[in-house]
């Protein structure tokens, strides 16, 4: 079997791994690290560590703009890896609609479809409370 599968399923063994991951399918747009971190709740150092487990198992891409690097999910062409992926789709929705609105409404701060707000944001706080 080959390893870097072996990696991805021990990375959605992990409940903050996985609920990124189901996030990225679910809203179809790339995040960023402090898109992530507000999304979450979690800090910095535990969102660039669960994307980037994510990103070298295989699950993600990235992509660097600026100062931002993007998040999203890899395209898969192995039946095995798009079965991963469809597992982790169908997971119940309500598990995660919490995260999910608040995505939603962090990704509406973009500009140009850009992050231009970094995380705990004056901004992001007041659309919060």
């Amino acid at each position: 079997m080959e390893e870097q599968y072996l990696d991805a399923l021990k990375a959605l063994a992990e409940p903050h791994r996985l609920k990124l991951c189901w996030l990225l399918i679910h809203v179809d747009q790339k995040i960023t690290v402090a898109e992530a971190m507000d999304v979450t709740g979690e800090t910095q150092y535990n969102v660039s560590r669960n994307l980037k487990m994510l990103f070298k198992s295989g699950l993600l891409s990235q992509e660097k703009r600026g100062k931002w690097v993007y998040y999203t999910l890899a395209e898969q062409t192995q039946p095995h890896w798009q079965s991963l992926v469809e597992s982790v789709r169908n997971l119940p929705q309500h598990a995660f609609e919490q995260e999910k609105a608040r995505c939603q409404i962090r990704l509406s701060m973009r500009e140009n479809n850009e992050c231009t707000v970094g995380p705990n944001s004056q901004e992001w706080l007041s659309k919060t409370v």
